[in-house]
């Protein structure tokens, strides 16, 4: 079965309580929370799962996207959570061992839905489309403080090229924040799109793809911040967008949404939290699938995506 995974950072399983959950204050897909109860899922199913690997302190994100990307349990091998951007170790896990990396080298397809910056794809050195001009300069001191994510490092160890302003801009790529409003705040020249029209473009870049992914962060930002009004605007935009993109599904394609741990689900705290996080299934897996760490789920996306259509 193809895939498509829709990854928003920073999202778990946690209370029905409106006064610390944004979650808990709509009725949104990744509204599921820790006594059971949550959101329906027509024609699909919830997973919870394990973000923190038996690991002590709190699950992050380079550690966390890294187990999602090569299947590996991270924060066990190194020892350790890894916060941000992925360190020497986890980029050496990376380019040995990144699944994308795996499935190119099977003769599948992948892709990576997001549009960058030329000026930062060029900085890092990553593989991109296009060859237009940067939309800006970065100074020397900040291009040396630049690290790549762990998406754009496991696409690049498959020589994936990414994709850039230009193709989101042509209609062929997709803003982070899905409507484009960040960019835009920025001075980026960006088109604005709703939901609906983001999941078009979605999958018309997924359309031959074995598998294809979408980051989303604006989620993990608003928790860290504690801002309220932040987390709301950033779940609404993403569910609109899932939903949109699940409804539009081709019956030989797998939608799944997950994260890598938890933060927005609870803004009594600017930091991660070791709550479950969800995986969303569209269709559900079969009853003997049933992964349980991030790291099971990038061997279940890459299992499927690995047997195509």
């Amino acid at each position: 079965m193809r895939v498509a995974l829709l990854f928003t950072d920073g999202v778990g399983i946690g209370a029905r309580d409106p006064e610390v959950n944004p979650l808990a204050r709509g009725d949104y897909l990744l509204s599921q929370f820790d006594d059971g109860s949550g959101s329906a899922l027509a024609g699909g199913a919830l997973i919870p799962i394990d973000p923190t690997f038996g690991m002590p302190g709190r699950p992050q994100s380079a550690s966390n996207q890294t187990a999602l990307l090569t299947g590996l349990p991270a924060p066990r091998l190194l020892g350790r959570h890894v916060l941000g951007y992925p360190d020497a170790p986890l980029l050496a896990l990376l380019r040995e061992h990144s699944l994308v990396k795996r499935l190119v080298a099977r003769g599948r397809r992948a892709t990576f839905a997001n549009g960058y910056p030329i000026a930062y794809l060029r900085a890092l050195g990553l593989p991109h489309q296009g060859s237009g001009e940067p939309e800006f300069e970065i100074p020397a001191r900040a291009r040396r403080r630049l690290r790549p994510s762990a998406t754009t490092a496991a696409f690049a160890a498959a020589g994936v090229p990414l994709r850039t302003l230009d193709e989101l801009r042509a209609g062929e790529a997709l803003a982070p924040d899905v409507t484009g409003a960040h960019g835009r705040t920025r001075g980026l020249s960006v088109p604005g799109r709703t939901p609906a029209e983001a999941a078009e473009v979605f999958w018309r870049i997924a359309g031959p793809m074995d598998f294809t992914l979408f980051e989303h962060f604006a989620a993990d930002e608003a928790g860290h911040a504690q801002d309220a009004g932040a987390a709301t605007e950033a779940l609404a935009t993403f569910d609109a967008f899932a939903r949109a993109v699940v409804a539009a599904r081709p019956p030989e394609v797998r939608v799944l949404v997950t994260s890598d741990h938890g933060n927005v689900e609870d803004l009594r705290s600017r930091n991660h939290t070791r709550a479950q996080v969800p995986l969303l299934a569209f269709p559900p897996l079969p009853a003997a699938v049933r992964p349980q760490t991030v790291a099971e789920v990038g061997q279940l996306w890459f299992d499927e995506a690995d047997a195509g259509a």
